[in-house]
């Protein structure tokens, strides 16, 4: 089963039959909604709206680890996440879709770990995104000129403000292509768990500073709106080529990871 997060504006997974939806309990509380789940040409597939489908769960108190906990307890092991983003750097424009592969986590008052202790657990973190997830996205955006962009770096922050136009700059001295703050720890409890995770980043506007124009919700959400038909264009010829056995090294994100 693949499972797909929806992020703000992606409310429901297009393109898909529709099966039926289900509640599910974990040991972290209640996820941020149902899983929806369906198919796409014959692959199961769960869909969870991040931010719930009314979108009344801000980023700072989204259950990451429930939402992750219930996917592997659906049997999910790739997850693709799809999350509205500012551009950082200026050859990101609005409505550009990225397969990010780094990430800066500049968050600061979430649970990022299913291992509290007393088990240690120190998983390998150099590649965020699943290697072979991308790789496969990537050959087929060439392959079909799906005009996505194949890398770059998202920082993730706290929220829910958004950044000023110093950290902005910080965060652009610092490598960031674009910034969010949803991927973290959605991205690292997923490795724990030994579930392959892409980012799919879409530019919804620029980041604070980068124009003079002031940042609006309202301009995030008409651009993934307006991005809607080719999310579901990429999803609905990606997700039938992830059949088959993973060959990444994320299926054994814990070998070795323990003390």
């Amino acid at each position: 089963m693949i499972g797909v997060i929806g992020g703000s504006g992606l409310y429901n997974l297009p393109g898909f039959t529709l099966k039926r939806s289900l509640k599910v309990d974990t040991p972290y509380g209640e996820p941020s909604d149902e899983y929806i789940l369906g198919e796409i040409d014959g692959i199961e597939v769960a869909f969870l709206p991040r931010h719930s489908s009314r979108h009344n769960i801000p980023p700072h108190r989204v259950n990451y680890r429930a939402n992750i906990w219930g996917f592997k307890e659906l049997g999910v092991d790739r997850i693709i996440a799809v999350n509205a983003v500012g551009g950082i750097n200026r050859l990101l424009t609005p409505g550009t879709i990225v397969v990010a592969d780094q990430v800066i986590d500049f968050t600061h008052n979430r649970q990022t770990t299913f291992y509290d202790g007393p088990e240690v657990v120190h998983i390998d973190f150099t590649e965020p995104f699943c290697p072979e997830m991308r790789e496969v996205l990537t050959k087929l955006s060439e392959e079909r000129g799906l005009g996505l962009l194949k890398r770059g770096t998202y920082i993730c922050t706290e929220g829910p403000r958004l950044e000023s136009r110093a950290e902005i700059e910080m965060f652009r001295t610092m490598g960031a292509d674009m910034v969010g703050m949803t991927a973290m720890p959605e991205a690292c409890l997923a490795r724990e768990l030994q579930i392959c995770y892409l980012l799919l980043a879409v530019v919804t506007n620029y980041a604070a500073g980068i124009t003079s124009k002031p940042l609006t919700t309202t301009e995030v959400i008409e651009t993934m709106g307006a991005c809607t038909e080719r999310i579901k264009q990429i999803l609905s010829i990606y997700i039938p080529l992830l059949k088959g056995p993973r060959g990444c090294s994320c299926k054994e994100a814990l070998k070795e990871a323990t003390l």
